[in-house]
């Protein structure tokens, strides 16, 4: 990954006329229609000629009828987090935020997003590719309970369980081949879990996460009040500045730029774990790339902002 080098925008009509493309067709439309609904809005709030897509399989046609300038892209999971949308946008010679093609789509997929960094030398767990409930089972000898299972190319914990026990092993398929994706199996990490967001690729302060609920799933990330946010994260000042470098060069591997979050276990006895990127973080109330942003200072606003600043120059 090349250094995204950071165009600096004073005047909101150098953006031109932006389509904040959000919805979808992914199993995480409602969350990013939220997530663009609040970007819609602060952009506005800063003086930009912003508009509103909930994008379908029309959303080309209907881009270029708008004669739009450039593209925030706020689409989640499939077909827009996922090198789809991106692909497109190249091919109409739209400029748009974020990664593209090539770190959406690895980053879309956790089992080839885990064999990159394995394969750099980057810590995250063993797994399991498995295809039956008999495959889980057998992934449970070998890897010990209790595990995660989880659908490969799905986001917002959709899908993922948590199973202690084989009498679960049943419904943990069930729910993960639902999704209509490959299904990976890992153990599950005893410690705290950790995500650090990145901005024109500096890694923003670690924030940790904590839930009452048995992990940090769609209900916690969303909808539960309980859940907890600790940023600063805790951690000695020493030993978040190497996680943070980890989280960077994470997202470097895939080929990310511009913005994104990576997420990562840290277990009982230090050791960190990498779990999966994301390309096209949410940005709702509730959302984590918004709160570490607050941390150093940058506002909601600051923050879509220098998004959007993300589509002027493109690397790599």
């Amino acid at each position: 990954m090349q250094q995204t080098r950071r165009d600096v925008v004073t005047d909101p009509t150098a953006f031109g006329k932006v389509a904040v493309l959000m919805g979808g067709w992914s199993a995480e439309r409602d969350v990013s229609l939220k997530s663009g609904a609040a970007v819609l809005a602060a952009l506005r709030a800063g003086g930009v000629d912003a508009h509103g897509i909930d994008a379908d399989r029309n959303v080309l046609s209907v881009l270029t009828a708008g004669k739009f300038d450039r593209a925030f892209i706020v689409l989640h999971g499939r077909g827009g987090e996922d090198g789809e949308i991106q692909g497109a946008l190249e091919i109409l010679g739209l400029p748009y935020t974020g990664s593209g093609v090539l770190a959406s789509a690895l980053g879309m997929d956790k089992l080839r997003t885990k064999q990159i960094w394995s394969g750099v030398g980057l810590p995250t767990p063993p797994y399991h590719l498995v295809e039956s409930q008999a495959e889980l089972a057998a992934a449970a000898v070998d890897l010990g309970l209790p595990l995660a299972v989880k659908p490969s190319r799905e986001g917002s914990s959709i899908g993922v369980s948590r199973v202690d026990d084989p009498a679960q092993f049943q419904a943990a398929w069930e729910r993960a081949a639902a999704c209509d994706s490959p299904i990976l199996v890992e153990p599950w990490i005893q410690g705290q879990e950790y995500t650090g967001a990145l901005l024109h690729d500096e890694a923003l302060p670690l924030i940790r996460l904590e839930t009452p609920r048995e992990f940090y799933d769609y209900e916690a990330k969303y909808h539960a009040n309980d859940t907890r946010y600790l940023c600063p994260c805790g951690l000695p000042p020493e030993q978040e500045l190497e996680l943070r470098e980890l989280v960077r060069r994470a997202y470097a591997a895939v080929d990310g730029h511009g913005w994104g979050r990576v997420d990562l276990l840290v277990d009982e006895q230090g050791q960190p774990w990498l779990l999966e990127v994301n390309t096209v973080p949410g940005m709702t109330d509730h959302s984590l790339v918004p709160m570490a942003a607050r941390a150093v200072g940058l506002s909601f606003g600051d923050l879509v902002w220098r998004i959007l600043e993300t589509s002027l120059t493109r690397s790599g």
